[in-house]
This record gives structure tokens, sequence and C-alpha cells, in this order.
């Protein structure tokens, strides 16, 4: 016989509020009460595409928050996290029975948002499902900041760095589809990756020099009326880079440390190629994913706590409003006496615990009831 799985008290305290900052994060940067469609192309939100309105060789659609909770209750939903620019399809021409009931009137198709395998539920080069329940392999998924897909560790040809929560990663197909991102990569990615120590030496040196000039600006360059336009244009960091000749292996994805994007060489020429690439959201810090996780805890946090008992209470007498005021906080209380006792001991909660616990408030309960007549 199999021993009984059990959890300490600090283990389940820490993982509810591990899932409910998560949750806040990623949903408080997002509205739930109103479809997102009449913002246009959203610079970042939450979205989910509904398997139930889909139909085999359905093209591919997404909602937004508000839409997943109102027009797809109850529905089977792919949850997936954060896309950039994207307007919501809800009851657009691709729902052939269903109407946005928080925005009815929609155009038919939104041309702008683009769409991966991760809208039919699968996700990764491997292309399987997010939970998997044929994989027993315990591996992080961790999403690309170009192509937005979602990779395993496992999958990703790079041994996955501590922190990465604070790093963002580029998949090895989109850093080969970009090649001068391979430039960047060999003087500003994560330190240590496939780089030969000699030359990551030399490469800091490098880089120093580099971003010291950048930084310093007038200081570096002498203001001189013989000098042309031309020559006192600024200059381009890409190029700069490419001419020290640092070299990595062009293999596996590249893990970005936090503040990367502002060291992307902005010239005119460099804007104009990012945008030809589809990539101008590299030169803008708010894109990212932490940037936009940390507006929803702010939005959290400068909202009032929402309490669904009291909401309740709204609809009921003063008399009856005090009963269960009582009843609950009493619960409340005994509750935490109880497992008050297994923190102090050092004990495990079991599911037999906790039924145990209901079942001698459920026979109380009955006592005092019958205690009334």
């Amino acid at each position: 016989m199999s021993e009984e799985q059990t959890v300490s008290l600090i283990d389940i305290l820490e993982e509810d509020e591990e899932l409910e900052e998560e949750a806040s994060a990623v949903l408080a940067g997002s509205d739930s009460d109103h479809c997102s469609y009449p913002q246009g192309y959203v610079k970042r939100q939450a979205l989910y595409a509904c398997n139930s309105c889909r139909t085999k060789g359905a093209e591919a659609a997404g909602v937004c928050l508000a839409c997943s909770y109102k027009c797809h209750e109850g529905h089977d939903l792919f949850e997936l996290y954060t896309k950039r620019n994207f307007r919501c399809d809800c009851g657009n021409k691709k729902f052939t029975e269903l109407k946005c009931k928080l925005n009815p009137v929609k155009e038919e198709v939104n041309t702008l948002n683009k769409y991966s395998h991760n809208f039919s539920g699968v996700y990764c080069t491997c292309s399987r499902p997010y939970p998997d329940p044929d994989d027993q392999v315990e591996d992080e998924m961790i999403q690309c900041v170009v192509c937005e897909d979602w990779l395993h560790g496992r999958h990703l040809g790079r041994v996955v760095p501590d922190c990465v929560e604070l790093q963002e990663m580029i998949c090895e197909s989109c850093m080969n589809k970009n090649s001068f991102l391979w430039t960047y990569a060999a003087h500003l990615s994560v330190a240590g990756a496939a780089v030969q120590v000699k030359e990551e030496r030399d490469a800091d040196e490098s880089n120093t020099n580099l971003f010291t000039k950048e930084e310093k600006g007038d200081d570096i360059i002498e203001p001189s009326c013989k000098r042309s336009r031309e020559e006192a244009a600024p200059s381009c960091r890409l190029k700069e880079l490419q001419a020290i000749g640092q070299k990595r292996d062009q293999s596996g994805a590249v893990f970005w440390p936090s503040g990367w994007r502002s060291k992307l060489c902005s010239c005119t020429t460099c804007k104009e190629e990012l945008s030809g690439a589809d990539l101008s959201f590299l030169l803008d810090e708010s894109d990212t994913v932490l940037a936009y996780e940390n507006k929803g805890k702010t939005n959290e946090q400068r909202q009032p706590e929402h309490d669904p008992l009291m909401s309740a209470l709204d609809n009921l007498n003063h008399v009856q409003q005090l009963e269960i005021i009582h009843g609950y906080n009493d619960m409340k209380t005994e509750l935490k006496d109880f497992l008050q006792r297994f923190a102090e001991e050092g004990k495990v909660v079991t599911p037999e615990d906790i039924r145990q616990f209901f079942e001698q408030q459920s026979r109380r309960r009955r006592r005092d009831d019958a205690g009334c007549f």
C-alpha cells in the first residue's frame, strides 16, 4: 500500500500565495469586465482560444479576458498567457454560432492579428499540449519574446540559467530568421553561454569601451567646425559591434539580461530594418512581459479588495447578515485554530484531516439546529 501523499501547512500557504500573485500579475493587467476590441490592437493582454467554438479545420481565433468570462463561460479554453498587438476576435466571422455579448459589432476579421499553433492548444517545437498528460518529465515552459511561442526548457538547446524569470529568451528559430541578433548576442546575452573564456574577456573590455563612449556622448566627440554633418551623426552601434568581431556559437536559444533592449542600436537605419522585420517592439522596454506583470500588480494593489461574502450580504436583511457573519467568523476562527495545531507540532495536513474538520462542523451545526426546537 503506497503512503498517502501529504504536504505541510507552510507548503499550502506558500503555494496559494504564489498562485494568487501569478494570477494577479497576468490578469490584473487586462480588463475582466469589458471586451478589449474597442481599444484596437492592444499592446499586450491576456488571451484565450476557445476549443469549444472552433470547428475542425476552422481558422485560429483569440478572445480577450472579459470575453473568456462572459461569452465562453464553461467552454474548453486554451490559456495563451499574454500576446502583443492583438485585437479580440470574439463573435467575428470566425465564430459561426456565437455573438459577442460585450461588443457584438465587430469587423469580420482582424487582419493584423498573428496566430500560431498555440491557438490550437499545442506549444513548443514538439507541438504538444500543456499540461501534457503523456509527459511525465517535470519541466518549465519559457516564452520566446519574438514569436511568443512557449518552449520546454529541455528543447531550447541551452541550459536554462538561474533567475530566468528576470530574463528574456529568443528561440533559435527566431535568432536564425533575424541573423543580426547573433551579433548582439555575442556581446549582450547572459554571460557564459557558449562563449570561450578568452573571447568573453576581450568582449567585456570591448563592450566597456563601446558603451562608455555611447554614454559619455559629447565628452568623447569633441566639437569641430571642420567636421561634416555625416561625421557628426550618431554612429551605428550594431556596426561597431560587428567590427569588433566577437564570435559565439550560433545555436540554441539565447537568454538576455534585464535592460538588454536599451543597448540595441536605435539609429535611423537600424530602426527601419527592425520595422521591416516587424521587430520594432524590441526597442520598447514597456513591451516586456515583466513590465506588463508589474503593471498588473500595481493595478491590483490600487483596487479595493473584493470580498464575495460582503457582496452576498447586500441582498440579506440585517438579522440574516448578523447570523451569517457570526457563523462565518466562528468557522474561520475554528479552522485557524485547527490548522495552527498542525503548524506548532510540525505535522502535515492531509485531505482526511480537512474532511474530518468539516464533518465535525456539520455535526455541530445539526445539534445546534435541533436544540432550537
